[in-house]
């Protein structure tokens, strides 16, 4: 990496509560399961696997001013991220239950401060940041309209600042929500955008993963389409296509496996990886990830 090799994170900060079930939910009854609390949320658990990955990174968003976002900046800061994170007094740092079993998780969600994070916090983060190359977004900042600004601002920020950008779409449902057409527009010639397939398939429609990667690069230069179990496939611009199979492993937890992939991903492309190199390496750290219980790397 260059002298302006700092990876700018920017997105959300949660508290997971993470129950890996048993068995199938017993839905109105008990169902038996392995419950643990730790840091989560998208843009906050990629900043944690760049760091693991010896990149400085910086990520930016916004906590209560509570135990709870003290513990979350406090976690992040001793693995090596450097934190630019509001504190905002009344509203409690975000919270996700996630429900994990049978190789899926289902999330229930409370954005909390998440939902305070403001253009002008993202600009003087980014002022505040001279070494940084390249902007990576949690598309939560915009399918969340209060925070939509934020994310708007934060592309545009970077392009001005001649940094590349990527952005990961997060999430099917509010995808769905908002609308293809929409966010389409909002992550308009970004240099990569990560989709898992039911984002893929929301914004792009039910084709294959490589012809839903060329649909969607009219928008972004460069398209990821995730596709678990199944490995990944890179389509960009110039007709360029990567595939990695994914790697063989006992699935425990997939949470943060997305995360941990996209840490992986940017970190070997910005070094100089070609696309089948750097969807190879995002392939070991989402298997890493999958390994264990929670959305972070282990110390």
């Amino acid at each position: 990496m260059n002298s302006r090799s700092r990876i700018v994170v920017v997105g959300d900060v949660i508290t997971d509560v993470v129950a890996v079930l048993s068995g199938p939910l017993a839905t109105g009854s008990d169902t038996a399961a392995e419950i643990r609390f730790s840091g989560g949320g998208q843009a906050a658990n990629t900043a944690a696997w760049i760091a693991a990955q010896g990149a400085a990174v910086t990520l930016v968003g916004a906590v209560g001013d509570d135990e709870a976002g003290r513990d979350r900046v406090a976690e992040l800061t001793r693995v090596g991220v450097d934190c630019v994170v509001e504190r905002h007094e009344g509203y409690p740092t975000g919270t996700v239950i996630v429900l994990a079993g049978d190789g899926e998780r289902t999330m229930v969600s409370q954005r909390g401060a998440n939902l305070r994070l403001s253009a002008a916090h993202v600009d003087r983060a980014l002022a505040g940041a001279p070494d940084a190359g390249h902007l990576h977004l949690s598309a939560y900042t915009l399918l969340d309209a209060p925070s939509r600004g934020a994310g708007l601002r934060a592309l545009a920020a970077a392009r001005e600042r001649g940094l590349t950008t990527s952005v990961d779409a997060a999430s099917a449902a509010p995808l769905r929500r908002v609308g293809a057409a929409a966010f389409l527009t909002w992550v308009r010639d970004v240099d990569l955008l990560l989709v898992n397939t039911d984002e893929a398939t929301v914004l792009a429609g039910g084709l294959d993963p490589a012809a839903q990667a060329r649909a969607l690069s009219a928008a972004a230069r460069r398209v990821v389409v995730k596709q678990g179990a199944a490995g990944a496939v890179w389509v960009d611009r110039n007709a360029t296509v990567g595939v990695a199979p994914a790697r063989r492993v006992a699935v425990v937890d997939v949470t943060g496996a997305g995360d941990a992939f996209a840490a992986g991903l940017l970190t070997a492309w910005l070094a100089g990886a070609d696309p089948r190199a750097a969807l190879a390496r995002a392939a070991d750290l989402g298997a890493t990830a999958v390994a264990t219980v929670g959305a972070r790397p282990t110390p």
